[in-house]
C-alpha cells in the first residue's frame, strides 16, 4: 500500500513534507501491522546529544577505525576527547522518542545509535547494530569491560582534564571538539594484555557484525509474510547500515514510513516519507495503535 493508495494521489515531496494530510497518510499505513523500527541519531537529539546530519547540524568527520587503529597519537586524540563527553553522555536520559518506541512493542527494533538509551528505555526485542558506546573491547584478546571502568582509570591518569575542558561542545559519537594539539599529552591506558582498547562500536570504515546483521534481515523478511511494515524514525540513512534494510523491504513489497526531521537518503524507497519531529509522530501513532 502506497500513499496513493492511503490518499488518493502523491503528495508533492518538497511542498506536502509536513502536511497533516502525509502525516495522516503514514499513520493509516502503520496502523494495526506488525512493525520492525528502524532508528537512528535523530531519536536521541532531544536528550541533548547533537546528530551528523539533521537540519542546520555542522559538517563532522568522525574518526575512522583505520586511522584508530593506525597510530597511538589517533587513539590518543580520539580517548581524550571520549573521556569529556563521556562524562555528559553517559548521564543522558531517555526522551518522548525513545519511551514511545519501547510502548510500540515492535517485532524488533534495530538502532543505529550507540547512547544506549533505547536500553534505558526498556525496549524489548532490540539490535544495537552499531554496538554501545558503554562498552569497551580489547583489540588483542577481546576481553569486553565497562566502559566506566575505563572511565576512572583515564580519570587518575589525567586527573584534571575534565575540569580544563569543561566548555567542549558535544559531538554526536559521545566525544566533544578538542585539536591534536589539545590532546597530544593525554595518556591512554592499555588493556591487562598489553592490548589497544577501543569502544566496542562500529567505527566508520568497519564493518557491521554478522551476528547482528542476520537477526534484522531475518525480521524485515518476515514482515512480507505478515503484512507488517518497516518504519525508520529519526535516520537520514546517509549510512549503508540503515540503508540496505529499506531497500530490502522496498524490493520485497514491504510498506515502508520514513519520519526524519529533514529528507533522508530512502525518501524515494519509500511509501509515506514525512518530516516531522519524531517523537510526536511516535506519540500519535501509538494512540492510533491503541485506539
Amino acid at each position: 500500500m502506497s500513499v496513493r493508495a492511503v490518499t488518493g494521489a502523491v503528495l508533492p515531496r518538497a511542498a506536502e513534507a509536513a502536511s497533516p494530510e502525509r502525516v495522516a497518510a503514514a499513520l493509516d499505513l502503520l496502523d494495526r501491522r506488525p512493525l520492525v523500527v528502524l532508528t537512528g541519531a535523530g531519536l536521541s537529539t532531544d536528550s541533548g546529544i547533537p546528530d551528523y546530519r539533521g537540519p542546520g547540524a555542522p559538517t563532522r568527520m568522525p574518526m575512522t577505525y583505520q586511522e584508530f587503529v593506525g597510530s597511538h597519537e589517533a587513539r590518543q586524540h580520539y580517548w581524550a576527547r571520549s573521556h569529556v563527553g563521556w562524562s555528559r553522555m553517559g548521564r543522558a536520559e531517555p526522551n518522548r522518542g525513545h519511551l514511545a518506541v519501547a510502548a510500540l512493542d515492535a517485532d524488533l527494533v534495530i538502532t543505529q545509535n550507540v547512547d544506549g538509551l533505547h536500553e534505558r528505555a526498556g525496549t524489548p526485542r532490540l539490535v544495537a547494530l552499531h554496538g554501545r558506546i558503554a562498552d569497551v573491547v580489547c583489540l588483542a584478546c577481546g576481553t569486553v569491560s565497562p566502559r566506566a571502568d575505563l572511565q576512572e582509570r583515564l580519570g587518575d591518569l589525567n586527573p584534571d582534564w575534565l575540569a580544563r575542558h569543561v566548555a567542549a561542545a558535544v559531538r554526536p559519537d559521545g566525544d566533544v571538539d578538542l585539536s591534536a594539539e589539545d590532546t597530544s599529552t593525554f595518556v591512554v591506558p592499555a588493556c591487562a594484555c598489553g592490548g589497544v582498547l577501543k569502544p566496542d562500536v562500529v567505527f566508520f570504515g568497519e564493518t557491521v557484525p554478522l551476528d547482528r546483521v542476520t537477526p534484522c534481515l531475518a525480521a524485515v523478511d518476515a514482515l512480507a509474510e505478515t503484512d507488517g511494515a518497516l518504519l525508520v524514525v529519526g535516520s537520514s540513512l546517509a549510512v549503508m547500515s540503515g540503508l540496505r534494510f529499506v531497500r530490502r523491504a522496498a524490493k520485497a513489497g514491504v510498506p515502508v514510513v520514513i519520519a526524519n526531521r529533514g529528507q533522508t537518503r530512502g525518501d524515494d524507497l519509500a511509501d509515506v516519507a514525512v518530516e516531522t519531529d519524531c517523537a510526536t509522530f511516535l506519540e500519535s501513532l501509538i494512540g492510533r495503535r491503541a485506539g
